[in-house]
């Protein structure tokens, strides 16, 4: 079967073939001065697992949040619509490895979370969609694999 190729990067990535948890670049994006990178940080076994949405929020809450306390260069933290893990956007931020340490921190912040951030009415569209619970839960599933964030494809 020939795929035809598509214009979305992570459409035309092979999800029967990596092995989660991982980290990767997925894109650049180059301007005249300036290098956004793109970043797929899966959590999840394509295909095979996906967080429940109310876990997935609350994630995407506490990584968009406590990251920047550790990188300026944060531009976006996305969930996948897949709900196997998320996209960071960071600004001439080109390392893998450096990545990988920043967001072990913010999953460390995720554990250690007591509060959702801006889980609320005025600032979340969908605030009682939460469960800091399944995010920790995740959070620690994640940091499980801390050795092989590396390895793309298994």
């Amino acid at each position: 079967m020939t795929i035809k190729k598509m214009n979305v990067e992570s459409f035309n990535l092979d999800h029967t073939k990596v092995k989660a948890p991982y980290i990767r670049v997925a894109g650049y994006k180059e301007g005249k001065v300036d290098q956004v990178v793109k970043y797929d940080i899966r959590f999840t076994q394509p295909n095979v697992e996906q967080m429940p949405m109310r876990a997935m929020h609350t994630l995407e809450h506490l990584l968009a949040e406590n990251i920047r306390n550790y990188s300026d260069d944060v531009i976006d933290v996305s969930p996948m619509g897949c709900q196997t893990g998320f996209y960071m956007a960071m600004m001439n931020f080109d390392s893998v490895e450096k990545m990988s340490e920043l967001v072990e921190k913010t999953l460390n912040d995720v554990l250690a979370a007591e509060v959702i951030p801006a889980q609320n009415e005025t600032q979340c569209g969908f605030a009682s969609a939460h469960d800091l619970k399944g995010a920790k839960h995740y959070a620690e599933k994640m940091l499980a694999g801390r050795d092989e964030w590396d390895i793309v494809f298994g």
